[in-house]
């Protein structure tokens, strides 16, 4: 019995959390954009592959674009129109070298660009791998024309060797924060700072065979009360050092340093002392091991402080048994508060083991191991890292792993999506007709599509997913501009290995109806009754109809009636009438004469409606309907109408005409010959009464009473021996004579 409650227990725990997980596996699109060049602008040129690295110079109307061996500059308006170009290839002895080492000399032996920031007075700072010797410099921007300066200076440790291998950096203020590999053969994965030359150390419990994501600056200093520092975070995944595995377990970790971060005077000598990593998990019921971190974003609302910043992230599957992508929200906040106030994690030798890692009790050094330089600190005579104890050094550096795990918002994702894979995310908030702010998501796809989705209330909601590169190719880039072309406020920039696509962030024009607008929850977007057409939602616009947290279509106007269509059909033919819901949530219903029409064998509900084998009785009126289901209720949309009528005019329905026409003629012949032998009988019954054959009804009554007079009287002459003749008749005479006395002699 126990062991019965006991496998009860465990097959329905499952479903228990399913359940109070409420997160459907699968969140469908509502609208589905297929490939089209219409869709985007796009730029391209031949032989120049990996379109990958961006930097946006709105002031200018620049969008700058890393390539191999090419910088361009595009117009940020339509970046089809190319404004500058410049060549950046290596050298052939680099690529000898390089091919010499092993590489391959048409895919790696080349200069791919990789780094590319804004430094002011219209320069930028670029770096390439330059043939697995990476190698940065400037290059500015002036009068349409991209100029490179000849100095060159050393790219290790600022941009990776491998054009393939993941990495991440950002320019905060005039330092470059990179986090690649320091050599050749990338074993030796670094966070560095180029002033001051600051980097982490090459221990494991460190970064342990690290993949780089992305890095994101917080201003932290600003209006803190506790006189705190800016802090720049990473994002990466690398194997567990604390797992105590047989195969290696790779995890999702944030890092953090302070950028006062000057390295210890003794301990730690150019090297990180407020260097902290967390685990961060993204958990998706389905799997058995942790989700992989992709990239990372940074979002803030401008309005309020660094606390109330989100770092939206994207997360796939470890292993490639699972074809599950996730989106989880991490606050700001909660990741500070963990490297603030958590538990450190501690290496211990045991029997069992080389080195396990467990939650340290023990005492805890003042000033706080990892903590950056604030008041309290100042107060205590400390006013740089410099000046920190060898013991609070020492400690960071053994311990750089915190215990606790951070979990994000709501303790689950805000979208897990079957299919394609997530490769980039990024946030853009949108102020709604309802004066509510919301973030909405642009997802990139390995499939080269673009996800666009929101989540209210705890409801993800894909408004649309637009496919933008053909053939298929992973998004390995997205970059956003506020810019206003016709109105549409804000331009979404994609990059792959073939080429860049702009598309505008409001597509409200793919609504064609009030409903078909407000069902499609788009905070861009909303119905303007006096224009009878879904719009931009900007200041010019006021009377606007939208309904984002529950799909609210009922407060569209009645749709004007559609026009049925008329379509005439063969008796005995097979009919298709196609139609297709206005979108991936909805449903089709068809009516015939304003009633349900349900499945048989005759009428088969696909993308459309097929009668089989049509009679005279299928002929009516035939409406299809869109059916899709919002927070708020159920609405109904007419897609299109037909009027059907059948067609008698082939040989067929000739051949039944002439039958009918055959069976009438018969009736009619029947009816003539009836009649005229009724004449016959009357005619011949008349000549009868007149010729005497037949008598009157009355004149056969007398003539009967007379024989029967006549016959008595005979009888009386009979018994008396009398011969008695009767009077003649008119029209003849009857004699009757008494024979008693005829055989005698």
């Amino acid at each position: 019995m126990n062991l019965l409650l006991s496998l009860t227990v465990f097959c329905l725990l499952p479903l228990a959390l399913m359940a109070k997980e409420n997160l459907p596996l699968n969140c469908i699109p509502r609208r589905s954009v297929p490939y089209h060049r219409d869709n985007a602008r796009f730029f391209s040129e031949n032989d120049v592959y990996n379109y990958s690295t961006m930097l946006l110079i709105e002031d200018k109307g620049v969008l700058m674009l890393g390539a191999r061996e090419k910088v361009y500059a595009l117009d940020l308006y339509n970046i089809s129109q190319k404004r500058a170009s410049a060549a950046w290839e290596a050298t052939p002895a680099k690529k000898t070298e390089c091919k010499n080492k092993g590489k391959n000399a048409e895919t790696e032996c080349l200069n791919y660009i990789r780094i590319l920031h804004e430094v002011g007075d219209d320069r930028m700072y670029v770096c390439g791998t330059n043939a697995f010797d990476p190698e940065c410099k400037y290059v500015s921007f002036s009068g349409d024309a991209l100029t490179f300066e000849k100095e060159m200076e050393d790219g290790k440790g600022k941009c990776p060797f491998d054009p393939f291998q993941r990495y991440a950096s950002i320019m905060a203020g005039d330092d470059l924060y990179s986090a690649t590999s320091m050599n050749f053969l990338g074993s030796e994965p670094v966070l560095i700072r180029s002033s001051g030359n600051i980097r982490t150390e090459f221990k494991s419990s460190w970064l342990n065979e690290p993949t780089f994501v992305s890095m994101a600056q917080m201003q932290e200093s600003k209006e803190s009360e506790s006189g705190d520092d800016d802090k720049v975070y990473l994002f990466f995944s690398e194997t567990a050092v604390e797992c105590d595995c047989y195969n290696k377990l790779v995890v999702s970790r944030v890092a953090r340093v302070c950028k006062g971060d000057l390295g210890g005077l003794r301990t730690l000598q150019k090297k990180w002392t407020t260097f902290l990593k967390a685990r961060i998990d993204c958990p998706v019921l389905e799997s058995q091991l942790p989700y992989i971190i992709r990239d990372a974003y940074r979002w803030c609302d401008p309005e309020k402080d660094w606390k109330s910043c989100i770092f939206y992230t994207v997360f796939t599957a470890q292993l490639d048994t699972s074809d599950l992508s996730a989106v989880c929200a991490y606050r700001v906040s909660d990741i500070s508060r963990v490297f603030a106030e958590g538990k450190y994690k501690t290496p211990v030798p045991v029997e069992t083991s080389f080195v396990k890692w467990v939650m340290y009790s023990g005492e805890v050094p003042i000033p706080r191991p990892g903590a950056c330089i604030n008041n309290a600190a100042r107060k205590a005579g400390i006013h740089k890292t410099l000046d920190l104890p060898d013991r609070t050094l020492q400690f960071v550096k053994d311990k750089p792993l915190m215990d606790q795990v951070i979990q994000p918002i709501g303790d689950k994702p805000l979208l897990v999506r079957r299919g394609a894979t997530f490769t980039q995310i990024i946030v853009n908030q949108m102020k709604a007709a309802d004066g509510n702010k919301y973030p909405v998501m642009f997802i990139g796809t390995d499939k080269g599509t673009v996800l666009k989705a929101v989540n209210y209330d705890g409801e993800m909601f894909i408004i649309e997913e637009v496919q933008i590169f053909h053939p298929r190719q992973p998004i390995k880039i997205l970059k956003f501009s506020n810019i206003t072309i016709q109105d549409v406020h804000g331009q979404l920039y994609a990059g792959s290995d073939t080429g860049v696509a702009q598309i505008p962030l409001a597509t409200c024009e793919r609504s064609s109806s009030c409903m078909d607008c407000v069902l499609a929850r788009d905070p861009y977007c909303g119905w303007n009754s006096a224009l009878g057409k879904c719009v931009f939602i900007s200041k010019s616009h006021r009377e606007i109809i939208q309904s984002l947290k529950v799909g609210d279509a009922s407060l569209c106007p009645d749709a004007d009636p559609i026009k049925p269509l008329n379509l005439s059909v063969r008796e005995g033919e097979d009919l298709k009438l196609s139609c297709l819901p206005l979108s991936s949530l909805g449903k089709i219903m068809w009516q015939k004469n304003n009633i349900d029409l349900t499945p048989s064998a005759a009428l088969q509900l696909q993308d459309g409606l097929l009668i089989q084998n049509v009679s005279l009785s299928d002929a009516g009126h035939y409406r299809c309907l869109s059916v899709e289901h919002s927070r708020a209720k159920k609405h109904s949309i007419t897609v299109i109408e037909h009027l059907v009528t059948i067609d008698l005019s082939d040989s067929g329905d000739r051949t039944l005409d002439t039958q009918a026409q055959t069976d009438c003629a018969s009736v009619t012949g029947l009816q003539v010959a009836c009649a005229l032998l009724g004449l016959a009988f009357f005619a011949l019954l008349a000549w009868n009464f007149y010729k005497g054959h037949l008598c009157m009804p009355w004149s056969c009554f007398k003539s009967k009473s007379e024989e029967q007079s006549q016959e008595s009287q005979n009888q009386e002459a009979l018994h008396s021996g009398v011969s008695y003749q009767a009077a003649p008749r008119e029209e003849k005479s009857v004699v009757i004579s008494s024979n008693s006395n005829n055989n005698q002699h």
